[in-house]
């Protein structure tokens, strides 16, 4: 594939086994290109890590309220309701009153429950013998957020589902729908937790007050809409692609078997996996980048996986290397809009490993890997394998 040819924005692109090739050559060419896209027009794509690392730590420069992410089809309807969707005193207003339930003194608190849950959830794959690893590592973020919010047991299959749709569907529209169906639900638990708030997120962020203010019901349900589809789908596809890269490397699932550094290891799987692929931002000024003119306005996706292969950062950035120290890697984002979530997800995904490693002797696949087709998170749609028990 030519370079001058490549689309970065085309879900079947990540799907290519040579993708990897293909971008390592548009970065090595120069480290931002414009890309005409389809949906969205031309976009400035950065593929190196210093650029992107400063787009992405310069909110004055380039903004959060056009939008985060590509694909999504017009202006964004919560700009400066939600976190993701705002920048400097606003975002801080919003981030405030989440931060206590993912906080490190926070996920301290749940990280036995979560141990707890990941063991039974690969318990009962082991007694399966068979299983789609994808569905099966869903359970653990899934379960957790539900319980963060209040969300009863019996509407969880709702929230998977429309999870799915809103990240991974294939076209805006589409994705849109996803959200449709989700935010109802969600307007209807705020509406009853300002009436009777109980212990959980969705009565902390329905309750919020900001200058004495409660905040909207619309900008509470769309920063719940932002976690829930974003905590799921992160700790998911990064665990289901961790496990799939290990089962490739047997090596290095005997190394953590036999005491990897855990820590270590899960940021360097974090790293390597980067399921978001990109975060985009709109320039508010005339801007040099990369040896381009940034006009005020412009489109500026940063391609996260390709930040996190870059060679000028990462010392052989194509390798798995589960003791990698440092790793300032961008899987989990950078600055004022680093992952507020990043404590719990980790913790999740060291449970995880963790069950997996004391549990299973045998991790093989019975079919083939199914990639999704998206340009938000990259992983599987599919992922059997066969569990051999310990």
């Amino acid at each position: 594939m030519s370079t001058a040819t490549v689309d970065l924005t085309d879900p079947g692109l990540w799907a290519r086994p040579d993708v990897g090739g293909i971008v390592a050559d548009l970065r090595a060419q120069a480290p931002v290109h414009r890309t005409e896209t389809a949906l969205d027009g031309p976009v400035w794509s950065v593929l190196g890590y210093d650029l992107g690392s400063r787009v992405l730590t310069d909110a004055t420069t380039f903004s959060s309220t056009g939008g985060s992410l590509l694909g999504t089809g017009g202006a964004p309807a919560g700009a400066g309701k939600m976190m993701a969707l705002s920048d400097g005193p606003r975002h801080r207003e919003l981030r405030a009153p989440v931060l206590p339930y993912f906080s490190p003194k926070g996920v301290r608190g749940a990280a036995q429950s979560i141990t707890e849950l990941a063991k039974r959830v690969v318990e009962d794959a082991v007694e399966q013998g068979e299983a789609d690893l994808v569905d099966v590592l869903a359970t653990v973020p899934l379960v957790v957020m539900c319980d963060l919010l209040g969300i009863p047991g019996d509407d969880r299959d709702l929230v998977v589902a429309v999870c799915d749709e809103a990240f991974l569907a294939q076209t805006p529209d589409a994705r849109r729908a996803g959200h449709q169906k989700l935010l109802p639900y969600l307007f209807e638990k705020v509406v009853q937790r300002r009436k009777n708030p109980a212990d959980d997120l969705i009565s902390t962020l329905a309750t919020h007050r900001i200058k004495g203010r409660r905040l909207p019901i619309e900008d509470v349900v769309l920063n719940l809409d932002n976690i829930v589809v974003g905590g799921v789908q992160t700790v998911r596809h990064t665990a289901a692609m961790s496990v799939h890269a290990l089962m490739r490397r047997p090596g290095l699932w005997k190394a953590l078997a036999e005491g990897a550094d855990l820590d270590l290891a899960t940021d360097e799987l974090l790293r390597f996996t980067s399921v978001g692929l990109h975060v985009l931002r709109t320039a508010t000024t005339q801007v040099e980048l990369g040896g381009h003119i940034i006009e005020a306005g412009d489109k500026v996706a940063v391609w996260t996986w390709s930040a996190d292969h870059d060679p000028a950062m990462f010392d052989r950035p194509d390798e798995l290397l589960l003791d990698r120290s440092p790793n300032r890697h961008l899987a989990l984002g950078v600055g004022a809009h680093y992952c507020v979530g990043a404590p719990l997800a980790k913790a999740e995904l060291k449970a995880i490993y963790a069950a997996l490693l004391d549990q299973v002797a045998v991790l093989e696949p019975v079919g083939d890997a199914v990639h999704n087709r998206s340009i938000i998170n990259f992983g599987f749609d599919h992922l059997p394998v066969r569990l051999r028990a310990r």
